[in-house]
């Protein structure tokens, strides 16, 4: 039964990263620090996918402590691990002269033990303290001893990575988060090289995939946010809502034309009553009474139209306004910009951001200097 169950838990992973990083190219072609994560994350699938048809002998013959072949698999994981959330957000910190200085160590190692072992020099296998201590000068062991030190000093960079992102002010917080719990899984790593066992193996493949999960899912996220907001419709005449009402009524009609005529009328409102959500106390529970439209459906209609909520719907008339506003040079300061409806200048400026991808003191400073 437990072998089937590393069968299956290896399987799942593989899958799971496989999946990963075919998603994460596809995004590379919009945003190129992808394709650092899918690059690895498809390494990390790669090597899963070569482990599954030896879970048998894992399962029955328990690995050494110290075993040559976990300790390779061990350097290769941390140092992969130690460079590719920095893809993320700082896509020229490592340069390709860089990275193959900073691999060099694992190379010349795995070439070294390849070569000696090629040449007849024995690998025993050791499976106790005391066997590990008889045989520590040897150069089998020496060997071994140099690739865990290896593996340590990744772990230790790993350790480093949120206190290097935290002095980087452009960095999400997610990968600090992601890379603290990176380092945790690291050490874990150590420790099943060490003491072997299959339970703590399945464990720490576990929570690596989880981690991994959890930074992809993060990193689409920001890219979502990212993406174009839909544009604003003129609607000149006021839409026929008792034909909307007719249609919700009729069951036989298209669901998304009652949507469709929803957003009419809740565009219609919004161009009409201008004043109303330059207010900054203006909400969705304003918009739905104004406009006669219940929560729930006003939701589901902007919703159709490629908007997350109401709210994010009621900032893009915002931003059309500042902008505006701008353009016809309304704004004298950055103080003005509030005058478009929004209560801070924070949620001014993220969601002007957000929209435009254009960073909203950046366009005041041009516009006034022009």
């Amino acid at each position: 039964m437990s072998i089937v169950s590393l069968h299956s838990v290896l399987l799942v992973v593989a899958v799971t990263h496989l999946v990963m990083a075919s998603v994460m190219a596809l995004f590379a072609r919009h945003k190129i620090q992808y394709l650092s994560i899918a690059s690895v994350v498809g390494i990390f699938g790669a090597a899963v996918v070569c482990v599954i048809p030896f879970a048998a002998v894992i399962e029955t013959t328990r690995p050494a402590m110290l075993h040559p072949g976990t300790l390779m698999g061990l350097m290769a994981f941390t140092f992969l691990q130690s460079i590719y959330p920095l893809g993320v957000s700082m896509p020229g910190y490592l340069q390709w002269k860089r990275m193959w200085k900073y691999a060099l160590p694992v190379i010349i190692l795995t070439i070294l033990y390849l070569f000696f072992t090629k040449i007849g020099v024995t690998s025993p296998n050791y499976y106790t303290w005391k066997e590990l201590g008889d045989a520590f000068f040897t150069l089998d062991m020496l060997l071994r001893a140099a690739m865990l030190g290896v593996s340590v000093y990744y772990v230790v960079n790993i350790l480093r990575l949120p206190r290097t992102m935290l002095r980087q002010p452009h960095v999400p917080g997610y990968l600090r988060v992601y890379t603290t719990f990176l380092g945790f899984i690291s050490c874990l790593y150590l420790w099943v090289i060490l003491k072997f066992t299959v339970p703590l193996f399945e464990v720490w493949v576990i929570l690596f995939t989880c981690a991994n999960v959890y930074m992809c899912m993060r990193a689409l996220e920001t890219l979502a946010l990212s993406l174009p907001q839909p544009a604003i419709k003129t609607v000149e005449e006021a839409p026929d809502f008792d034909a909307t009402v007719a249609i919700e009524e009729d069951k036989e009609e298209d669901f998304n034309e009652a949507n469709l005529r929803r957003f009419e009328c809740l565009e219609y409102w919004m161009q009409h009553h201008r004043d109303d959500w330059k207010d900054y106390t203006f909400g969705r529970d304003q918009l739905c009474a104004g406009a006669g439209i219940n929560r729930h459906l006003a939701l589901q209609c902007v919703r159709s139209q490629g908007y997350n909520n109401i709210h994010e719907y009621i900032n893009a008339y915002r931003v059309a306004e500042l902008q505006r506003m701008i353009s016809y040079g309304e704004i004298l300061g950055i103080r003005d910009c509030l005058d478009a409806g929004f209560g801070t200048l924070k949620t001014a400026r993220s969601n002007f951001e957000r929209v435009t991808g254009k960073t909203l003191d950046e366009v005041l400073a041009n516009k006034l200097d022009a």
